[in-house]
């Protein structure tokens, strides 16, 4: 009894002493002692709406987290990811942020999770990020130089048309496809359904299609108010309700230049903010009117899919996606849906 009364005698008196101003200073303090004793990096970040952007406000979200790992991050908008590509490659940046398409030429390997119709939901995204993010895949993150440190979806591509009665691959022969200048694989998937592939940036492949310079074009469900697709899209135009692709947002880093152990308690991180922005993303998706979706026959699909997987093949064989991962998102389609004819074909990936 008297060492319970000393107890209550000790916590009363630290109770009348606790001084709330006293404590903030001490929080701040503490805060500033981690900020001063962390490494200043300098990151460019790719977002085509700039600062103002979601992906550069995801970005100031990672800024925060990263001090606790160390490193105190400097983030410099682009609106442009070629820029921030080549000034990346120039040292003029010690990370980088762009999408997983961009980052294929950095790392072939998560490069690849952006391949055309590889992954058919965010269920299925989200399995291959648990599996590449853990220790056991960590040296698959490495190539040369760089190291990926986060993998965020940044939404299912769709592809957006200016004609309702395009809704199956044959309907788009012919006709003007607006593809990124960054990627091969787009010209010889365009090339391969018969389509005229029409070069363009990320910046600028929207602005075509809004004024009528080609017919097709695909993103996610965000750059429909961001970029003003509505305007393309009228007055007889849809988005196809199918997922061309599974786009990601990754960051990449210089790993000489970062602490020990950064790279995994980023990726780790990283895959902890995958449903939040899944979340986010689906929003973006509920808030374009319905009357905008195309819907796409269920025998058609079987259809979409088998063109899919043969030119992932062919990108495959020209070295332009990585055999490593196409295996790990075939093994992951299948373990959700056995019965896909793919599962059993002689040409598996």
């Amino acid at each position: 009894m008297l060492q319970n009364n000393k107890k209550e005698e000790v916590t009363l008196s630290l109770y009348k002493n606790f001084k709330p101003r006293a404590f903030i200073t001490l929080v701040l303090m503490i805060t500033s002692i981690a900020t001063a004793q962390a490494v200043p990096k300098k990151m460019c970040v790719f977002d085509l709406l700039g600062a103002n952007g979601p992906f550069f406000a995801q970005m100031k979200d990672y800024k925060t987290v990263a001090l606790a790992w160390g490193v105190e991050l400097e983030l410099k908008p682009y609106t442009s990811e070629r820029v921030a590509a080549e000034d990346f490659k120039a040292g003029l940046c010690d990370a980088v942020s762009f999408t997983g398409i961009r980052a294929r030429q950095f790392n072939s390997f998560t490069g690849t999770l952006d391949a055309i119709g590889a992954m058919p939901s965010y269920d299925h995204l989200k399995s291959v990020i648990t599996t590449i993010s853990g220790k056991k895949a960590a040296k698959l993150m490495f190539s040369g130089p760089y190291e990926v440190v986060a993998i965020y979806p940044a939404g299912a591509g769709y592809m957006f048309v200016n004609d309702r009665s395009i809704d199956t691959v044959g309907e788009l022969a012919g006709k003007r496809i607006a593809i990124l200048d960054s990627d091969p694989a787009q010209v010889e998937m365009v090339n391969f359904i018969g389509g005229s592939p029409v070069s363009a940036s990320i910046a600028t492949m929207y602005s075509k299609f809004n004024n009528g310079s080609v017919d097709v074009t695909y993103g996610p469900a965000i750059v429909y108010e961001a970029m003003e697709l509505y305007k393309g899209l009228e007055p007889n135009g849809g988005i196809i309700k199918f997922s061309l692709v599974q786009l990601t947002i990754q960051i990449l880093i210089r790993k000489t230049d970062f602490p020990e152990g950064y790279g995994q308690k980023s990726r780790e991180f990283a895959l902890s903010q995958f449903d939040l922005g899944v979340e986010q993303i689906k929003k973006y998706e509920n808030t374009i009117p319905a009357k905008m979706w195309i819907s796409v026959p269920e025998v058609d699909v079987t259809g979409y899919l088998e063109v899919f997987r043969q030119s992932r093949i062919r990108l495959r064989d020209k070295g332009i996606y990585n055999g490593k991962m196409l295996k790990l998102m075939r093994m992951l389609r299948c373990k959700k849906d056995p019965q896909q004819p793919e599962c059993t074909a002689a040409d598996k990936e």
